[in-house]
């Protein structure tokens, strides 16, 4: 009888575990670690990919209005699919911004594993 293998991926941020070897996280937890990255990178930031990120930081001082929330759902809405449509299905996205701060709350399905997942992602713009 074989046993079932056990994904691991690297671990975000990039760290030492505490044998002093790369850090891994399970598939569910790399995944939300790919969902932050891609929240919180801003367009251009990337050498490679000069159009990876959402640029939601950017606009944390912006002026609150029900047109600028709806333009970030979209916009995260189309990078999701764009980035990592292979790897979630979402089923909700709420953007709330607020007090120099923009929080995401995201539910989605890890197509590898078929579990429900719901974050909350948090960024801060720099004072």
């Amino acid at each position: 009888m074989t046993k079932p293998v056990t994904r691991t991926d690297i671990a975000f941020p990039f760290r030492a575990d505490r044998r002093g070897r790369t850090a891994h996280a399970d598939h569910g937890e790399h995944v939300h670690d790919l969902v932050e990255q891609l929240l919180f990178t801003s367009p251009g930031e990337r050498v490679m990919r000069p159009d990876f990120g959402c640029g939601l930081l950017d606009l944390v001082f912006a002026p609150n209005s029900p047109e600028l929330i709806s333009t970030l759902e979209l916009s995260v809405q189309a990078s999701l699919q764009r980035w990592l449509g292979d790897l979630i299905d979402v089923e909700a996205l709420d953007v709330v911004s607020e007090d120099h701060v923009v929080r995401v709350y995201l539910s989605y399905v890890v197509r590898a594993t078929g579990a429900r997942r719901e974050d909350v992602f948090e960024g801060r713009g720099a004072a």
